[in-house]
């Protein structure tokens, strides 16, 4: 009997699908190459935002959440998700609701007048961790045709999927080694530097409401890399951060009146290539940034074949 494939909802979140299609047409190519299933979550709503609704009202938040959840409670099979905000939402949310009987409670109240309630019956994971966990390193690396040998790739993990560290307990907070290890295996070279575990500058709502204040983060990470001796692309699993990286560089050159040139993928697309899928199979000239700066992406460079 040939054995079952692992199945994830795939849950989109409102960024990708919106901003960057590559990531939803790469993630499902390295999916599909990994023998994984990704389901679709008919009917599914933005996460909410944790930083938005979840700060000014945890029932409401948590309702919004839990209401997603159960889509995926009804058919049985865990959910994913390569955004780092919705991860945090739906993850926390069903942490909560499993360990909080109050906030239960007056959830299931409001799902009840749709006909729905939470059982708390199914996980939420990262694509980091489908990836690392499900699909595991050795059976990655098989898969790898293209390595972007002596390509530089600083990193930029992020702050929702490793925090709250007391809960989310996959890897250190502090040290964090899965994201690297998965990212390593695309044949490219990782360069540390000092800033990699800050805010992109776009959380909590601050791009939205000081957009120079959250361009002085994202240009602080910009020159702790170079400081480090720079790189030629930086990777991130958030396509919220994905989008402050990569459309900031055009924002901080009309702010500040400084240039910087990264390319900047989400992990999926970062396997994708090593996978052997072209730039153009899967879009990734699609970014806002390759639409509006000077130079385009210099794939050569990269070693990449389009």
């Amino acid at each position: 009997m040939a054995k079952k494939r692992p199945a994830f909802y795939h849950f989109l979140g409102c960024v990708t699908p919106h901003r960057y299609p590559s990531v939803e047409r790469a993630t499902n190519l390295v999916f599909e190459d990994l023998d994984m299933d990704l389901l679709d979550m008919v009917g599914a709503t933005c996460c909410p935002a944790p930083g938005v609704f979840g700060s000014f009202d945890r029932v409401t938040w948590a309702s919004i959440a839990a209401r997603n959840l159960t889509i995926a409670e009804q058919g049985g099979h865990p959910i994913t998700t390569g955004c780092n905000g919705c991860f945090a939402s739906l993850f926390d949310s069903n942490y909560e609701l499993k360990h909080d009987e109050e906030l239960r409670k007056a959830v299931n109240e409001n799902l009840a007048e749709i006909g729905r309630e939470f059982k708390g019956s199914i996980e939420v994971t990262h694509y980091v961790d489908a990836l690392f966990d499900t699909a595991g390193l050795s059976k990655i690396r098989k898969h790898v045709t293209h390595p972007l040998k002596g390509v530089r790739m600083a990193l930029h993990p992020g702050c929702h999927w490793l925090r709250p560290s007391a809960i989310k307990k996959k890897d250190n907070s502090e040290r964090p080694h899965i994201f690297r290890e998965l990212c390593e295996t695309s044949g490219a070279t990782y360069v540390p530097y000092k800033d990699e575990l800050i805010c992109c500058g776009a959380g909590g709502a601050v791009r939205t409401a000081d957009l120079e204040v959250s361009l002085r983060f994202t240009k602080q990470k910009f020159e702790s890399i170079i400081a480090a001796g720079g790189a030629d692309m930086i990777v991130t699993p958030c396509p919220f951060c994905l989008l402050q990286l990569d459309l900031g560089q055009v924002e901080i050159s009309k702010l500040f009146g400084v240039d910087f040139n990264f390319d900047i993928l989400h992990v999926s697309e970062l396997l994708a290539l090593a996978f052997g899928h072209s730039p153009n199979e899967f879009g990734l000239a699609t970014h806002l940034q390759y639409l509006q700066r000077k130079s385009q992406p210099n794939w050569g460079r990269l070693g990449i074949e389009t």
